[in-house]
Protein backbone atom coordinates (compact mmCIF):
# COMPACT_ATOMS: atom_id res chain seq x y z
CA UNK A 1 0.00 0.00 0.00
CA UNK A 2 3.03 2.35 0.75
CA UNK A 3 4.41 2.36 -2.48
CA UNK A 4 0.47 3.17 -4.13
CA UNK A 5 0.28 5.99 -1.42
CA UNK A 6 3.79 7.34 -2.44
CA UNK A 7 2.94 7.33 -6.37
CA UNK A 8 -0.53 8.83 -6.37
CA UNK A 9 1.02 11.76 -3.56
CA UNK A 10 3.57 11.96 -6.23
CA UNK A 11 1.54 13.53 -9.27
CA UNK A 12 -0.42 15.52 -6.60
CA UNK A 13 2.73 17.39 -5.26
CA UNK A 14 4.81 17.75 -8.81
CA UNK A 15 2.58 19.95 -10.66
CA UNK A 16 1.84 22.00 -7.58
CA UNK A 17 5.55 22.54 -7.17
CA UNK A 18 6.19 22.54 -11.36
CA UNK A 19 3.52 25.52 -11.23
CA UNK A 20 5.07 27.21 -8.37
CA UNK A 21 8.34 27.45 -10.11
CA UNK A 22 7.40 28.67 -12.65
CA UNK A 23 5.04 31.10 -11.59
CA UNK A 24 7.96 32.44 -9.24
CA UNK A 25 10.30 32.50 -12.20
CA UNK A 26 7.94 34.36 -14.24
CA UNK A 27 7.54 37.12 -11.23
CA UNK A 28 11.44 37.38 -10.71
CA UNK A 29 11.92 37.57 -14.96
CA UNK A 30 9.22 40.42 -14.93
CA UNK A 31 10.85 42.03 -12.09
CA UNK A 32 14.55 41.93 -13.80
CA UNK A 33 12.91 43.39 -16.94
CA UNK A 34 11.07 46.24 -15.53
CA UNK A 35 13.95 47.08 -12.71
CA UNK A 36 15.24 49.73 -14.84
CA UNK A 37 11.86 51.54 -15.14
CA UNK A 38 11.32 51.31 -11.13
CA UNK A 39 14.28 52.44 -10.66
CA UNK A 40 14.20 55.62 -12.84
CA UNK A 41 10.58 56.19 -11.37
CA UNK A 42 11.74 55.96 -7.73
CA UNK A 43 14.42 58.23 -8.69
CA UNK A 44 11.64 60.61 -10.20
CA UNK A 45 9.46 60.63 -7.05
CA UNK A 46 13.18 61.03 -4.68
CA UNK A 47 13.87 64.14 -7.24
CA UNK A 48 10.57 65.49 -6.87
CA UNK A 49 10.97 64.87 -2.80
CA UNK A 50 14.12 66.87 -2.75
CA UNK A 51 13.20 70.07 -4.63
CA UNK A 52 9.98 70.24 -2.88
CA UNK A 53 12.13 70.29 0.08
CA UNK A 54 14.69 72.90 -1.20
CA UNK A 55 11.86 75.28 -2.19
CA UNK A 56 8.44 75.52 -1.38
CA UNK A 57 7.44 76.89 -4.60
CA UNK A 58 8.38 73.56 -6.46
CA UNK A 59 5.15 71.71 -5.84
CA UNK A 60 3.04 74.33 -6.89
CA UNK A 61 -0.17 73.77 -9.75
CA UNK A 62 1.44 76.42 -11.89
CA UNK A 63 5.35 74.85 -11.62
CA UNK A 64 3.91 71.27 -12.37
CA UNK A 65 2.68 72.66 -15.47
CA UNK A 66 5.25 74.25 -16.39
CA UNK A 67 7.33 71.13 -15.80
CA UNK A 68 5.01 68.64 -17.82
CA UNK A 69 4.60 71.60 -20.91
CA UNK A 70 8.64 71.81 -21.43
CA UNK A 71 8.86 68.03 -21.28
CA UNK A 72 6.21 67.54 -23.79
CA UNK A 73 8.89 68.70 -26.51
CA UNK A 74 11.78 66.58 -25.45
CA UNK A 75 8.99 63.58 -24.68
CA UNK A 76 7.46 63.63 -28.19
CA UNK A 77 11.13 63.33 -29.25
CA UNK A 78 12.08 61.09 -27.37
CA UNK A 79 9.25 58.83 -28.00
CA UNK A 80 9.94 58.49 -31.14
CA UNK A 81 14.00 57.89 -30.94
CA UNK A 82 13.07 55.43 -28.67
CA UNK A 83 12.35 53.14 -31.51
CA UNK A 84 14.79 53.93 -33.08
CA UNK A 85 17.68 53.22 -30.31
CA UNK A 86 16.03 49.74 -29.67
CA UNK A 87 17.04 48.82 -33.57
CA UNK A 88 20.55 50.13 -32.48
CA UNK A 89 20.61 52.92 -34.38
CA UNK A 90 20.57 56.82 -33.15
CA UNK A 91 19.41 60.11 -34.16
CA UNK A 92 20.98 63.24 -33.93
CA UNK A 93 18.78 65.41 -35.92
CA UNK A 94 15.81 65.64 -33.51
CA UNK A 95 16.43 69.24 -32.70
CA UNK A 96 17.65 71.15 -36.01
CA UNK A 97 14.63 68.28 -37.61
CA UNK A 98 12.15 69.59 -35.25
CA UNK A 99 13.24 73.46 -36.01
CA UNK A 100 12.71 72.75 -39.54
CA UNK A 101 9.22 71.23 -38.97
CA UNK A 102 8.37 74.28 -37.53
CA UNK A 103 9.37 76.64 -39.74
CA UNK A 104 7.57 74.51 -42.99
CA UNK A 105 4.74 75.17 -40.90
CA UNK A 106 5.02 78.27 -40.28
CA UNK A 107 5.82 78.78 -44.17
CA UNK A 108 2.59 76.60 -44.88
CA UNK A 109 0.52 78.80 -42.18
CA UNK A 110 1.46 82.59 -41.61
CA UNK A 111 2.98 82.98 -45.61
CA UNK A 112 1.40 80.67 -47.56
CA UNK A 113 -2.24 80.65 -45.36
CA UNK A 114 -3.61 77.31 -46.27
CA UNK A 115 -6.28 76.09 -43.43
CA UNK A 116 -4.56 75.30 -40.15
CA UNK A 117 -5.33 71.61 -40.95
CA UNK A 118 -3.25 71.75 -43.86
CA UNK A 119 -0.60 73.45 -42.16
CA UNK A 120 -0.12 71.34 -39.14
CA UNK A 121 -0.06 68.22 -41.29
CA UNK A 122 2.69 69.69 -43.81
CA UNK A 123 4.85 69.94 -40.74
CA UNK A 124 4.16 66.65 -39.55
CA UNK A 125 4.89 65.36 -42.76
CA UNK A 126 8.24 67.24 -43.06
CA UNK A 127 9.38 65.73 -40.37
CA UNK A 128 8.34 62.29 -41.53
CA UNK A 129 10.02 62.95 -44.57
CA UNK A 130 13.69 63.99 -42.57
CA UNK A 131 12.78 60.29 -41.01
CA UNK A 132 12.80 58.56 -44.12
CA UNK A 133 15.87 60.20 -45.74
CA UNK A 134 17.56 59.05 -42.64
CA UNK A 135 16.22 55.61 -42.82
CA UNK A 136 16.79 55.61 -46.86
CA UNK A 137 20.89 56.20 -45.84
CA UNK A 138 21.04 53.91 -42.63
CA UNK A 139 19.11 51.02 -44.25
CA UNK A 140 19.64 50.91 -48.36
CA UNK A 141 23.28 53.35 -48.82
CA UNK A 142 24.18 51.34 -45.24
CA UNK A 143 25.76 54.82 -43.96
CA UNK A 144 26.60 54.31 -40.20
CA UNK A 145 23.20 56.11 -38.06
CA UNK A 146 26.00 58.43 -36.14
CA UNK A 147 26.86 59.96 -39.61
CA UNK A 148 23.59 59.93 -41.42
CA UNK A 149 21.73 61.72 -38.73
CA UNK A 150 24.63 63.99 -37.72
CA UNK A 151 24.37 65.20 -41.58
CA UNK A 152 20.83 65.54 -41.46
CA UNK A 153 21.09 67.59 -38.44
CA UNK A 154 23.37 70.00 -40.23
CA UNK A 155 21.61 69.85 -43.51
CA UNK A 156 18.30 70.51 -41.18
CA UNK A 157 19.74 73.29 -39.30
CA UNK A 158 20.47 74.92 -42.98
CA UNK A 159 17.58 74.43 -44.34
CA UNK A 160 15.40 76.55 -41.73
CA UNK A 161 17.71 79.42 -41.71
CA UNK A 162 17.38 79.88 -45.23
CA UNK A 163 13.79 79.21 -45.59
CA UNK A 164 13.30 81.48 -42.72
CA UNK A 165 15.52 84.11 -44.20
CA UNK A 166 17.32 83.31 -40.67
CA UNK A 167 14.26 85.90 -39.02
CA UNK A 168 11.17 84.11 -37.03
CA UNK A 169 7.87 83.33 -38.22
CA UNK A 170 5.07 84.59 -36.04
CA UNK A 171 1.76 82.66 -36.23
CA UNK A 172 0.05 86.09 -34.93
CA UNK A 173 -2.38 85.97 -37.89
CA UNK A 174 -2.81 82.43 -37.83
CA UNK A 175 -6.59 81.69 -35.63
CA UNK A 176 -6.49 78.49 -33.24
CA UNK A 177 -2.64 77.79 -33.77
CA UNK A 178 -1.23 78.53 -30.44
CA UNK A 179 -4.60 76.23 -29.20
CA UNK A 180 -2.67 73.16 -29.99
CA UNK A 181 -0.46 73.79 -27.22
CA UNK A 182 -1.83 76.40 -25.09
CA UNK A 183 -5.46 75.79 -24.72
CA UNK A 184 -7.13 72.87 -23.02
CA UNK A 185 -9.33 70.22 -24.22
CA UNK A 186 -10.73 69.07 -21.15
CA UNK A 187 -13.14 71.96 -19.44
CA UNK A 188 -12.41 73.22 -15.97
CA UNK A 189 -9.01 71.45 -15.76
CA UNK A 190 -6.21 73.67 -16.62
CA UNK A 191 -3.93 71.23 -18.36
CA UNK A 192 -2.57 72.37 -21.48
CA UNK A 193 -2.94 70.50 -24.76
CA UNK A 194 1.08 69.78 -24.99
CA UNK A 195 0.71 67.36 -22.02
CA UNK A 196 -2.44 66.03 -23.23
CA UNK A 197 -0.96 65.20 -26.80
CA UNK A 198 2.25 64.06 -25.10
CA UNK A 199 0.11 61.61 -22.66
CA UNK A 200 -1.88 60.13 -26.04
CA UNK A 201 1.36 59.86 -28.00
CA UNK A 202 2.85 57.74 -25.39
CA UNK A 203 -0.32 55.47 -25.06
CA UNK A 204 0.10 55.29 -28.92
CA UNK A 205 3.77 55.17 -29.25
CA UNK A 206 3.19 51.59 -26.25
CA UNK A 207 0.16 50.19 -28.28
CA UNK A 208 2.55 50.59 -31.67
CA UNK A 209 5.79 48.77 -29.53
CA UNK A 210 4.04 45.79 -27.58
CA UNK A 211 1.25 44.95 -29.61
CA UNK A 212 2.10 45.32 -33.30
CA UNK A 213 4.33 43.69 -36.29
CA UNK A 214 6.79 46.93 -36.71
CA UNK A 215 7.40 47.25 -32.50
CA UNK A 216 8.14 43.02 -32.76
CA UNK A 217 10.77 43.45 -35.58
CA UNK A 218 12.13 46.87 -33.61
CA UNK A 219 13.06 44.51 -31.05
CA UNK A 220 13.88 41.54 -33.28
CA UNK A 221 16.58 44.08 -35.28
CA UNK A 222 17.97 45.41 -32.11
CA UNK A 223 18.67 42.11 -30.38
CA UNK A 224 20.19 40.33 -33.15
CA UNK A 225 19.89 41.95 -36.78
CA UNK A 226 21.70 38.71 -38.93
CA UNK A 227 19.37 36.56 -36.62
CA UNK A 228 16.24 38.79 -37.83
CA UNK A 229 17.20 38.62 -41.78
CA UNK A 230 17.87 34.82 -41.79
CA UNK A 231 14.09 34.52 -40.35
CA UNK A 232 12.98 36.42 -42.95
CA UNK A 233 12.90 40.13 -42.07
CA UNK A 234 13.42 42.94 -44.47
CA UNK A 235 15.51 44.59 -42.38
CA UNK A 236 15.74 47.50 -44.65
CA UNK A 237 11.80 47.75 -45.30
CA UNK A 238 11.63 47.77 -41.37
CA UNK A 239 14.37 50.48 -40.42
CA UNK A 240 12.89 52.93 -43.18
CA UNK A 241 9.82 52.92 -41.09
CA UNK A 242 11.38 53.01 -37.70
CA UNK A 243 12.80 56.28 -38.85
CA UNK A 244 10.17 57.53 -40.73
CA UNK A 245 8.05 56.87 -37.79
CA UNK A 246 10.47 58.91 -35.72
CA UNK A 247 10.69 61.84 -38.43
CA UNK A 248 7.08 61.90 -37.89
CA UNK A 249 7.00 62.07 -33.54
CA UNK A 250 9.54 65.05 -34.31
CA UNK A 251 7.44 66.57 -36.71
CA UNK A 252 4.44 66.76 -33.87
CA UNK A 253 7.11 68.24 -31.70
CA UNK A 254 7.75 71.12 -34.29
CA UNK A 255 4.26 72.04 -34.17
CA UNK A 256 3.46 71.62 -30.71
CA UNK A 257 6.66 73.90 -29.41
CA UNK A 258 6.10 76.62 -32.52
CA UNK A 259 2.35 76.62 -31.22
CA UNK A 260 4.12 77.05 -27.83
CA UNK A 261 6.29 79.94 -28.53
CA UNK A 262 3.44 81.27 -30.91
CA UNK A 263 6.52 81.50 -33.59
CA UNK A 264 9.10 79.48 -35.75
CA UNK A 265 12.16 80.16 -34.00
CA UNK A 266 14.96 79.35 -36.92
CA UNK A 267 17.66 78.83 -34.45
CA UNK A 268 16.26 77.08 -32.08
CA UNK A 269 16.57 73.34 -31.54
CA UNK A 270 20.09 72.65 -31.20
CA UNK A 271 20.76 70.50 -27.98
CA UNK A 272 17.36 68.76 -28.04
CA UNK A 273 18.24 65.64 -29.82
CA UNK A 274 20.58 65.39 -26.63
CA UNK A 275 17.91 65.97 -23.79
CA UNK A 276 15.99 63.40 -25.80
CA UNK A 277 18.27 60.81 -25.75
CA UNK A 278 19.25 61.30 -22.12
CA UNK A 279 15.69 60.97 -21.39
CA UNK A 280 15.59 57.14 -23.64
CA UNK A 281 18.35 56.20 -21.98
CA UNK A 282 17.40 57.11 -18.63
CA UNK A 283 14.13 55.27 -18.92
CA UNK A 284 15.54 51.77 -19.45
CA UNK A 285 16.18 51.46 -23.29
CA UNK A 286 19.89 50.24 -24.03
CA UNK A 287 22.37 52.23 -26.20
CA UNK A 288 23.14 48.26 -27.66
CA UNK A 289 19.97 47.84 -28.40
CA UNK A 290 16.71 45.03 -28.34
CA UNK A 291 15.39 46.65 -25.23
CA UNK A 292 13.39 49.87 -24.42
CA UNK A 293 10.21 51.08 -23.17
CA UNK A 294 8.17 53.73 -24.32
CA UNK A 295 6.76 54.45 -20.28
CA UNK A 296 10.57 54.43 -19.31
CA UNK A 297 10.92 56.68 -21.74
CA UNK A 298 8.29 58.76 -20.53
CA UNK A 299 9.82 58.29 -17.02
CA UNK A 300 13.24 59.62 -17.99
CA UNK A 301 11.37 62.58 -20.10
CA UNK A 302 9.98 63.68 -16.59
CA UNK A 303 13.59 63.28 -15.00
CA UNK A 304 15.26 65.03 -17.40
CA UNK A 305 12.53 67.88 -16.88
CA UNK A 306 12.24 67.75 -13.23
CA UNK A 307 16.01 68.07 -12.94
CA UNK A 308 16.04 71.34 -15.11
CA UNK A 309 13.19 73.14 -13.47
CA UNK A 310 14.40 72.44 -10.10
CA UNK A 311 17.96 73.39 -10.94
CA UNK A 312 16.93 76.48 -12.22
CA UNK A 313 14.67 77.58 -9.17
CA UNK A 314 17.30 76.79 -6.72
CA UNK A 315 19.02 79.58 -8.91
CA UNK A 316 21.78 76.72 -10.42
CA UNK A 317 23.53 78.60 -12.90
CA UNK A 318 22.80 77.06 -16.78
CA UNK A 319 26.57 75.93 -17.24
CA UNK A 320 26.25 73.50 -14.39
CA UNK A 321 22.83 72.29 -15.10
CA UNK A 322 24.12 70.89 -18.35
CA UNK A 323 26.96 69.17 -16.08
CA UNK A 324 24.31 67.68 -13.92
CA UNK A 325 22.18 66.26 -16.71
CA UNK A 326 25.73 64.86 -18.30
CA UNK A 327 26.86 63.15 -15.32
CA UNK A 328 22.87 61.78 -15.03
CA UNK A 329 23.40 60.31 -18.59
CA UNK A 330 26.61 58.23 -17.29
CA UNK A 331 25.27 57.03 -14.20
CA UNK A 332 22.38 56.01 -16.65
CA UNK A 333 24.44 54.36 -19.09
CA UNK A 334 26.77 52.18 -16.86
CA UNK A 335 23.77 50.93 -14.99
CA UNK A 336 22.92 49.51 -18.35
CA UNK A 337 26.19 48.29 -18.82
CA UNK A 338 26.19 46.54 -15.40
CA UNK A 339 22.72 44.73 -15.86
CA UNK A 340 23.75 43.57 -19.31
CA UNK A 341 26.88 42.03 -17.62
CA UNK A 342 25.40 40.53 -14.79
CA UNK A 343 22.50 39.19 -17.30
CA UNK A 344 25.70 37.36 -19.40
Amino acid sequence: MKPVETAERTPEAGPEAANGGATLGTSRGFLRKQLQQILAFASLIVLVGFFALANSNFLTWSNMMGILVSTAVIGILALGTTYVIITGGIELSLGTGMTLSAVMTGVFLANLGLPLVVGVLGGIMVGAFIGFVNGFNVAILKIPPFIATLAMMLIAEGLALVISGTAPIYFTDVPGFTSISQGTLIPGVNVPNAVIILIGLTAVGAIILNKSVLGRYTFAIGSNEEAARISGINIRKWKILVYTLSGAFMGIAGVVLAARLNSAQPSLGVGYELQAIAAVVIGGTSLQGGKGSIVGTLIGALIVGTVTNGLRIMSIPQEWQTVIIGLVILVAVYTDILRRRRQS
